[in-house]
């Protein structure tokens, strides 16, 4: 199991950029994969929609919509992940949120979420 916790959500005007990070409370060297979530009001069903994953050998995903804007990077040392995310968009603001999927001993897979951090875009 692991803990999530994270910070960095603030109100920020257009163009402008944030630093999002992720703490784990124990070791993320081997978890599969860590990523970056976000929800709106306006979507349908409560569906988080994936910002940025990493894996554990550093290779990403981004959306189609963060390309060129967003930076998804991990720290090992110290158990956190981060979402660089400059010019900033009105159309991101979200609840963004931390996820970690580990791969269990018996093949499957567990998922866990952090609390969410709220980054408004507005002006």
């Amino acid at each position: 199991q692991v803990q999530l916790v994270e910070s960095g959500g603030a109100l920020v005007q257009p163009g402008g950029s944030l630093r999002l990070s992720c703490t784990a409370s124990r070791s993320i060297s081997d978890i599969g994969y860590m990523g970056w979530f976000r929800q709106t009001p306006q979507t349908p069903g409560n569906q988080r929609d994936q910002v940025a994953v990493m894996d554990n050998q550093h290779r990403w995903n981004y959306a189609d919509s963060v390309k060129g804007r967003f930076t998804i990077s991990r720290d090992n040392a110290k158990d956190t992940v981060y979402l660089q995310m400059d010019n900033l968009k009105i159309e991101d603001t979200a609840v963004y949120f931390c996820r970690a999927d580990i791969l269990n001993g018996n093949g499957t897979w567990s998922t866990y979420w952090g609390q969410g951090t709220q980054v408004t875009v507005s002006s």
